[in-house]
C-alpha cells in the first residue's frame, strides 16, 4: 500500500440490499404496486364517471359529490362555490364516492384471488410426481400390500 492512499470498504448492508432488491418478490411487488396504481385510475373512473351518477338517477337525479355541509356559514349549491369561498365543509358525498371505490376494489381483488387460487389448485392436480415421489409412493404400496407375519 503507498503512502497517502486509502481503500474504502463497502459497507455489508450494500451487498445485501443489492441481494435483496433483485430478487423475484421484490420486482414482482414492485410491479404489482404499479398495476395497482393504475388500476386505482379505472376504479376511480368506473365509480366517478358511472356508478355514482346512475346510483344519483335511480335515487332521484342526486349528485353525490355535492352533497356536504357547511360548518360555518351560508349553505353553497355546490361544492366548488363552498371551496372557493374558503368555507370549512364535512364532504359526505365524497366520502361515498371512496367508500363504493373501496368495495369495488375489494370485490375486484377478491374475485382475482378466488380465479388465481383455482388455476393453481387446477395447476397443481395436475402435475406428475417427481421420480423420487414415484420411488417412494411404489414402495409404500408395497410396503402396506405385504402381509404381516403373525406376532408371537
Amino acid at each position: 500500500m503507498a503512502i497517502g492512499t486509502t481503500t474504502l470498504q463497502t459497507p455489508g448492508w450494500i451487498g445485501e440490499f443489492r441481494s435483496f432488491i433483485t430478487r423475484g418478490n421484490v420486482v414482482d411487488l414492485a410491479v404489482g404496486i404499479i398495476v395497482g396504481a393504475a388500476f386505482t385510475g379505472i376504479v376511480q373512473s368506473l365509480v366517478k364517471d358511472i356508478f355514482t351518477p346512475l346510483l344519483g338517477l335511480v335515487l332521484g337525479n342526486i349528485d353525490f359529490s355535492n352533497i356536504f355541509f357547511t360548518l360555518r356559514g351560508p349553505h353553497y349549491a355546490t361544492l366548488a362555490e363552498a371551496r372557493k369561498a374558503g368555507v370549512a365543509t364535512v364532504n359526505v358525498g365524497l366520502f361515498m364516492n371512496a367508500v363504493i371505490q373501496f368495495l369495488i376494489v375489494g370485490l375486484v381483488i377478491f374475485w382475482v384471488v378466488k380465479l388465481l387460487t383455482r388455476m393453481r389448485f387446477h395447476r397443481d392436480a395436475t402435475v406428475d410426481p417427481t421420480p423420487s415421489e414415484a420411488l417412494l409412493t411404489e414402495i409404500r404400496d408395497l410396503l402396506t400390500a405385504r402381509p404381516t407375519p403373525p406376532r408371537m
